[in-house]
C-alpha cells in the first residue's frame, strides 16, 4: 500500500473568504453539503485490505473527497484564471473547457478567463501566439465538436518563463488539460511557482485516450474513444465475411496500455483476436498468431482482429537502434499494424492459401470526435470539481474517479507510473472470453 502521506494536497494558505455557493452545513435539508478536508473515499476497499488494516493497526489509504468548500481562498470577484490544453487530442477537451468557463463565470462569478494557445507554447511570449477571452458567450457550443479550441502543442517549454507569464498577466490559477507530459510540466510550473512563495493554484485534468493514468478509474475520452471504434469494427467484420477466408485488421490507440483495444473487442463481440501491449506474443510456432489465425479461418473462413498501436514491439528487430521519441518522450513504436498485414500475407502466400486482407486504421478519426454523453457528463464533473478545488486554494493536484467517487490526487502520485491491463485480472480475462482466443500465442 501506497503511504498515507503521499496523497496529501499542497494548499497556498489558509482559505479565509465565505464560498459563495451558499450550499449547506447539515444533512436533510435536502440542499447539498460543503464537503470539507475530513471527507476521504478509502483508495482499498476490499475485504481483504480492511481486515489487513485492522490487524496491523493501521489507518486505511483514502483520498481527498473532491467538492465545494465552505471557505475559499481566493477573493473571487479579483480572480483571474487561465486554461491550457496540451499533447494530442482526445474526445472532450472542449467539453472541460466549457464547463470549466461556465463554473467559473456562473458559480464563482470570475470575470477574467484566459485561454492559453497552443499548449505550453502559449505560455512562451516569444511564440506571438497569445491569449483568447473566454467568456460564456464564446464556449456556448463548443461541446459539440472535437478537438481543442485553445489549439495544443507537445513538447516542454522553460518552466521559469512560464511562470513570468503567469505572473506577468496576473494569473491566479492554472488548469492544465493533458496526459502524462502535461502534468508533469503543470507540477514543474506549481514546484516553481512555491520556489518564488507566489499564490497561483496550479490544477491537472488528466486527458489521455488511452486511459492509462495510474489510479484513478478513466480518464475522459475513453470511453468515446472505443465508443466511435465500435461501429467501424462492426464494417471491419462485414468486410471480413463478404469474402472467402477474409481478414480484417483494425488498429486503435494504445502506446503502452490496451484498454481502448480490449473494450472495443469486448463492447462489439464480432472480434477473434485482441492483441495489446501488456502480451507477449509470436507469429510463428505451432502455438503462435499465425498458426492460431490459420486454424480459425478453416473453421470458420474470415477473423476480425483488432490491434493496439504498441502491441508487438518485441517482433520487431530494434537491435542497434536508437529510441526514437516525439516532442513530449513518449517513444514512438514500429507500426505493428503494417507488420501484421504483411506478415500475415506472407504466410499464407507461403502456403498457397487464399485470403483476402483489410486494414483499417481510423486513429486520427476517433481522436478528434465529439465526447459521447457519457464523456460529457464525466468532463462536467471533473472540469466542476477542479475549480473547486482551486478556489479553496488547492495546488499541483488533479482531479479524477477513485472507486467511483470523485477525488483529489497529487500530481506526483498519478504520474509515477502508467496503468495497464492486469492480465489476470477479469478485465482481460472478459476480452478472452468475447474473442475466443487462447490465454497466450507463444
Amino acid at each position: 500500500m501506497e503511504d498515507v502521506e503521499k496523497f496529501d494536497i499542497d494548499v497556498l494558505g489558509e482559505a479565509l473568504y465565505d464560498s459563495p455557493l451558499g450550499l449547506s452545513k447539515r444533512k436533510g435539508d435536502d440542499i447539498f453539503n460543503f464537503v470539507t478536508d475530513k471527507d476521504r473515499v478509502l483508495r482499498y476497499i476490499s475485504l481483504n485490505d480492511h481486515n489487513n488494516c485492522v490487524k496491523g493497526e493501521q489507518e486505511p489509504v483514502a483520498l481527498e473527497k473532491a467538492g465545494p468548500r465552505e471557505k475559499i481562498y481566493f477573493n473571487t470577484k479579483k480572480t483571474k484564471a487561465a486554461i491550457v490544453t496540451c499533447g494530442g487530442l482526445c474526445p472532450g477537451i472542449n467539453n472541460v473547457i466549457r464547463s470549466l468557463v461556465m463554473g467559473l463565470h456562473y458559480f464563482y462569478e470570475v470575470k477574467e478567463i484566459l485561454g492559453v494557445r497552443y499548449g505550453y507554447e502559449g505560455l512562451i511570449p516569444s511564440y506571438g501566439h497569445g491569449f483568447v477571452d473566454l467568456t460564456p458567450e464564446y464556449v456556448k457550443d463548443i461541446h459539440q465538436f472535437g478537438g481543442t479550441i485553445l489549439g495544443s502543442s507537445r513538447g516542454g517549454q522553460d518552466v521559469g518563463e512560464m511562470v513570468d507569464t503567469l505572473y506577468n498577466n496576473g494569473i491566479d490559477m492554472l488548469f492544465a488539460i493533458g496526459g502524462d507530459g502535461t502534468l508533469k510540466g503543470a507540477n514543474a510550473i506549481g514546484d516553481e511557482i512555491a520556489k518564488r512563495g507566489l499564490n497561483i493554484s496550479v490544477i491537472g485534468i488528466p486527458k489521455t485516450i488511452d486511459n492509462d493514468v495510474s489510479i484513478i478509474d478513466k480518464t475522459f475520452g475513453f470511453e468515446t474513444a472505443y465508443h466511435v471504434a465500435n461501429p467501424i469494427i462492426r464494417d471491419a467484420h462485414n468486410e471480413a465475411t463478404g469474402a472467402y477466408n477474409g481478414i480484417a485488421i483494425v488498429k486503435l490507440m494504445g502506446r503502452d496500455s490496451g484498454f481502448i483495444a480490449a473494450s472495443a473487442a469486448i463492447s462489439m463481440p464480432v472480434v477473434n483476436f485482441v492483441l495489446v501491449p501488456e502480451m507477449h506474443f509470436e507469429l510463428e510456432g505451432e502455438n503462435g498468431f499465425l498458426e492460431t489465425l490459420k486454424k480459425r479461418l478453416d473453421a470458420k473462413q474470415h477473423a476480425v482482429i483488432v490491434v493496439a498501436e504498441g502491441a508487438g514491439q518485441n517482433l520487431f528487430n530494434k537491435e542497434g537502434k536508437e529510441k526514437v521519441t516525439d516532442a513530449s518522450g513518449n517513444v514512438q513504436h514500429d507500426d505493428i499494424g503494417l507488420l501484421l498485414k504483411n506478415e500475415i500475407a506472407e504466410f499464407f502466400k507461403k502456403k498457397d492459401y487464399e485470403v483476402t486482407i483489410k486494414y483499417i486504421d481510423p486513429s486520427y478519426i476517433i481522436r478528434s470526435a465529439p465526447a459521447n454523453p457519457g464523456d460529457s457528463v464525466f468532463c462536467s464533473g471533473l472540469a466542476y470539481h477542479a475549480l473547486h478545488g482551486a478556489m479553496a486554494g488547492k495546488t499541483k493536484f488533479v482531479v479524477g474517479r477513485v472507486n467511483n467517487q470523485y477525488v483529489y490526487l497529487p500530481i506526483s502520485a498519478v504520474t509515477s507510473s502508467r496503468k495497464k491491463i492486469n492480465m489476470e485480472g477479469g478485465f482481460w480475462f472478459a476480452a478472452l472470453e468475447s474473442t475466443g482466443q487462447p490465454f497466450e500465442m507463444r
